[in-house]
């Protein structure tokens, strides 16, 4: 590889990075904010309160145009499941960008 293809290689190299790590800091900036509500939802799911709010909108106690998502049974898991699956991922991703940093 001649040296122009190279720098423009590594120019090209530079852009896609600094976008995906820009765009990473942003979306987990999100994420970091949203991790009260997240354990607020996960503490109630399943929680006695979230079962006599489920009872309620079975006997059809609730009103017929109150979004309530939540009191699916699979919704809240899907999260749940979701996000430890993401977790899990960071946690692949980070550690073997740590481990191939150069510094």
């Amino acid at each position: 590889m001649n040296r122009i293809r190279r720098i423009e290689e590594m120019e090209r190299c530079l852009d896609v990075s600094r976008k995906a790590v820009d765009a990473l800091a942003e979306a987990f900036a999100a994420y970091e904010a949203a991790q009260k509500d997240y354990k607020k939802l996960s503490d109630y799911y399943g929680s006695t309160q979230w079962m006599k709010d489920y009872e309620a909108d079975e006997a059809g106690r609730l009103p017929a145009d109150l979004k309530r998502g939540v009191l699916s049974e699979d919704a809240v898991y899907d999260l749940i499941t979701d996000n430890h699956d993401l977790a899990v991922r960071m946690l692949k991703v980070i550690t073997k960008a740590l481990e191939n940093q150069a510094l």
